[in-house]
């Protein structure tokens, strides 16, 4: 990406934060070895100040959509005290496999890393050994043997929205590693976005309410799903 379009994708700005539209495909961080990932375009988001922003979360190398970023330390130390108490509220939108049944429920498995048994690492469902995980989720419309969930994570593990997705038979379009078929490609996109967060940045002061427009890649599914696409 240029400086351009990697500014022409910031969703807010203020002294302390960024939230930028994370496209899908490319890791956050340098990670097993790549070099294309988002952070070596920040030096393009400073803005006056004397370092690039630093992430204040992650998302995965395929999910797109909002991803904080803090532009300085204090900023960065006031991020991890929201995230901590999970002050943060984050809702994601996914297109999942097959018709979910329930028009609205709660995930709630304990997850745990699985040893390298095969090329990627991953996360298991874990009920005697893992990490207290829960999602909510709401069906926002259904389609030809899909359905369009809004998942509304309350805690953070790694991977946690594909592995619960996928833990009650529904896993999220794209996800080659947690779809126990074994029929979706590696190359194929995941159908996983970031659509808001609702930031208590300052106390003083109402939340920071921002907003993501699904990637071109899930419009076909959501229109299938009954979604109104809004013209770029």
């Amino acid at each position: 990406m240029t400086p351009d379009e990697i500014i022409n994708r910031l969703l807010y700005r203020d002294a302390l934060i960024l939230v930028l539209d994370k496209p899908p495909g490319i890791a956050v961080h340098t990670a097993n070895g790549g070099v294309h990932n988002l952070e070596r375009y920040f030096p393009a988001l400073q803005f006056g100040l004397p370092n690039p922003p630093t992430l204040g979360h992650r998302l995965d190398r395929g999910t797109s959509g909002c991803l904080i970023l803090a532009r300085h330390r204090q900023a960065a130390q006031r991020l991890g005290e929201l995230f901590k108490t999970n002050a943060i509220k984050k809702s994601y939108w996914a297109i999942v496999k097959g018709l979910v049944a329930q028009d609205e429920g709660r995930i709630d498995l304990p997850l745990s890393k699985q040893s390298q048994s095969r090329k990627h690492w991953w996360m298991k469902v874990d009920q005697e050994n893992g990490i207290h995980a829960v999602t909510d989720y709401r069906v926002l419309g259904r389609g030809d043997d899909i359905t369009w969930l809004e998942l509304t994570p309350q805690t953070g593990r790694t991977h946690q929205l594909r592995v619960h997705c996928a833990a009650i038979g529904h896993p999220i379009l794209g996800d080659y590693i947690y779809d126990p078929s074994g029929e979706t490609p590696e190359k194929m996109p995941l159908y996983l976005h970031a659509r808001s967060l609702e930031i208590p940045l300052y106390p003083k002061k109402p939340p920071i309410l921002v907003e993501a427009d699904p990637p071109p890649h899930m419009e076909g599914a959501l229109r299938g799903c009954g979604y109104l696409v809004t013209p770029q």
